[in-house]
Formats: structure tokens, C-alpha cells, sequence
């Protein structure tokens, strides 16, 4: 199978990185040290090609009524140009089809960034929903990842990210530094043509997201080199989320798990008349399970995803690892796990770990939040 490349595929490989295959993507998983690409991202600045991720802009009249039925957050929260709003997007049994983040560019053009895994589902799914009445006629809706209009995606984050893309988007640097977070702007003036700035990431550090025109992917990433931010992979990228306690989509949820379950119950619109896809299915099966955090107390393993977490003295197994690392931050064994409603912040869990049951701390997330360790 022929691997599908980003627009920096090139400047990855002449950096020297380990390229691996990320579903069905030719990526950069590290560019020697994942550990120092970590740390470079906790303390100053890190850029991660994300353009593997996939924009959907979707433009007409009616599109606030398409996103009102498609997203189980509410897009009416998004009323000033820029805002933007993570939501999950669920099937008729209020599983998770994907989360994504989408952006409130004017009333007649929102723009979503789906996962990679999901996009060619998602497009076939939004299409669907658009073309099954006559209230969503006119809808235009457009993947940004076809050659034509192919928009690539590099995230800085850090400390000091913000700083740095100030350097390379000098002409925009007031419009930036009023941006608040989950906010958006578009530069049109730059030498990497018109640059969607976003104030949103995945590490649980400051910084932007940058969507821009293809064409120029490897120019914006050597600026970005030459204020000395520091170019990070997958594996940093992992670690980086897990700590921050942000779900990866195909691992700490998916298709079989409603969003309830997984955590996102805050990104859920329950409470309004609004109706979405999903939402009857949600309020009739409830909630189950949360999740939350484990950290390894015992020595002798490392917390993986599908360990079985043990809490009840006849050594039944009532809840699952979904993620699970060795945060270089804080130096110990932590992992995402779904867990059973009586499950409670600083109780005591075994973790059944090639055999051997292991003692665990359950935590509240994030383990770790803007370089500052929230956890003990």
C-alpha cells in the first residue's frame, strides 16, 4: 500500500526523521529524541504537522441549522466571528462518529477540522445529513485536502509558541496578540498567503494552529525553524495529550462508546430543547462510566491501553485502560482509563499488567496543564 503524504513530507525526511505509517500517513515520529521534543513543548516551543487532519469548510445559508442537528454541542454558543467550539459528532445510537473542533467563520461559513482516520467518513456523513431535507438546499460543502485547494496544518505549542509565530507573522502581530483562546483569525497579508491563525492545540500548553495554502507548508515550517521552534512527532504529540487528559479518537473512544462515557459529558448539549442526531439514544441509556486518571505506584510495569483496572475485593475487573505512558513530565506510569461511576479522585485501584496486579492512584485530569503539574 502506497502511504499518503503531507505537504512536509520532504522537510521531515532531510531532517533525519523516523517516518512511520499512522493510518495510512507517512509521519514523522520522532526527529531523534521524542523526550526532548516533549520537554522542548513544556518549556518553550514545539511545531507538530498535523496536515494529516482534514478541513471541512461548509458554506450556504443554512448552515447553522446543519450544524444545530449534526453536533451534540450547541453552535449557537458561536456568535462572534472566530469562536470556536469542540463538539463530538454522533450516529442515531449516540455513539461517537468523531470529535472535531469547528470555527464560526461568518453565518454563511463555518469550517471543521476532523481527524485524519475519520475524514473520508465524516464527508460522506455530513453530506448525507445535508442532503436529507429540503431545510439544508444550497449547502456547499468542500475537503480542503484535494490538491486544488489543499490546505496544510502545522500546530506550535509551548510556552513561548506564540511568541515565535508573532516573529514569522510579523504584520499580524497586534491582530495575535489580542486572540483569545479557542478563537480564530484569518491573515490574509503574509508570505504564506491567507493563514488561518487558531488559538487551540492539543498538548495542554498555549499556541496556535496554523491552516494555510499547501504551497507554501515548507516555507512556513523553516521560519518556524529559524526562530528556533523545535520540530516535534507523533510520539512527543501522544505523551503530550496524555498528560493534558485530551482524548485520542480510536483509543479512548470510538464508534462503540458514547460520549457520556468517554469523558465528554461537558460537550454535550442535554439540557436545551435543541434536538441533534443521537441525542434520544443518549437519554435513554445514561451514563455508565467516566474517565479518569491512573498513575502507577508499584514498579515493575508501564501503564498500556486494555489493562484491566481491578477495584473490588473478589478481584473483579470493572474498568479499562485506554491510554496509558511514561509521562516524561512527571516521571511516573499514567494512563486514561474508563472507569465505573463509583470510582472516585484518590482511591486505590489494582492494574492487571502482564499478570501481576499493580497498585494505582486514581487522579482527576489533566495530569498536567500549562507546564504545571496538577497531580501528586
Amino acid at each position: 500500500m502506497t502511504l499518503k503524504t503531507t505537504p512536509l513530507n520532504r522537510a521531515h525526511r532531510a531532517a533525519g526523521a523516523r517516518m512511520v505509517d499512522f493510518g495510512g500517513w507517512d509521519m514523522p515520529l520522532h526527529y531523534g529524541s521524542q523526550i526532548e521534543e516533549h520537554h522542548a513543548v513544556r518549556s518553550g516551543a514545539g511545531m507538530f504537522d498535523v496536515s494529516h487532519m482534514c478541513v471541512i469548510d461548509i458554506e450556504g445559508e443554512q448552515v447553522r441549522p446543519l450544524l444545530r442537528h449534526l453536533l451534540a454541542n450547541n453552535v449557537d454558543k458561536l456568535q462572534t466571528p472566530g469562536k470556536a467550539l469542540y463538539s463530538c459528532m454522533l450516529d442515531a445510537c449516540g455513539f461517537v462518529i468523531d470529535d472535531l473542533i469547528v470555527y464560526f467563520l461568518n453565518e454563511r461559513w463555518f469550517r471543521l477540522v476532523v481527524n485524519a482516520g475519520t475524514a473520508q467518513k465524516d464527508f460522506a456523513w455530513i453530506s448525507a445529513q445535508a442532503a436529507s431535507s429540503a431545510d439544508f438546499e444550497g449547502i456547499a460543502i468542500t475537503e480542503r485536502r484535494s490538491a486544488a485547494q489543499a490546505l496544510a496544518l502545522i500546530a506550535v505549542q509551548g510556552p513561548k509558541a506564540r511568541a515565535k509565530v508573532w516573529q514569522v507573522l510579523q504584520g499580524a502581530r497586534a491582530a495575535l496578540e489580542a486572540l483569545m483562546p479557542f478563537n480564530a483569525v484569518i491573515v490574509d497579508a503574509t508570505p504564506f498567503g491567507a493563514v488561518m491563525v487558531a488559538r487551540t492545540g492539543y498538548t495542554g500548553e498555549d499556541g496556535f494552529e496554523l491552516a494555510f495554502p499547501a504551497c507554501h507548508a515548507e516555507a512556513l515550517w523553516a521560519a518556524l525553524l529559524a526562530v528556533g521552534v523545535q520540530p516535534a512527532g507523533l510520539g512527543a504529540r501522544d505523551t503530550l495529550r496524555l498528560e493534558a487528559g485530551m482524548n485520542l479518537y480510536g483509543q479512548d473512544m470510538d464508534q462503540t462508546v458514547n460520549p457520556r462515557d468517554a469523558g465528554l459529558d461537558w460537550t454535550v448539549d442535554l439540557a436545551s430543547a435543541r434536538d441533534f442526531i443521537g441525542k434520544t439514544a443518549l437519554l435513554a441509556m445514561g451514563r455508565h462510566a467516566q474517565l479518569l486518571g491512573l498513575i502507577l505506584r508499584d514498579k515493575g510495569g508501564v501503564l498500556r491501553a486494555h489493562q484491566k483496572v481491578i477495584i473490588s475485593d473478589n478481584g473483579d475487573a470493572v474498568g479499562e485502560i485506554t491510554s496509558g505512558t511514561f509521562s516524561p513530565t512527571l516521571q511516573l506510569a499514567i494512563a486514561l482509563a474508563r472507569l465505573p461511576l463509583s470510582v472516585a479522585p484518590g482511591d486505590t485501584v489494582l492494574v492487571d499488567i502482564r499478570g501481576k496486579l499493580l497498585k494505582a492512584s486514581v487522579v482527576k485530569l489533566p495530569f498536567v496543564r500549562n507546564g504545571k503539574i496538577l497531580v501528586s
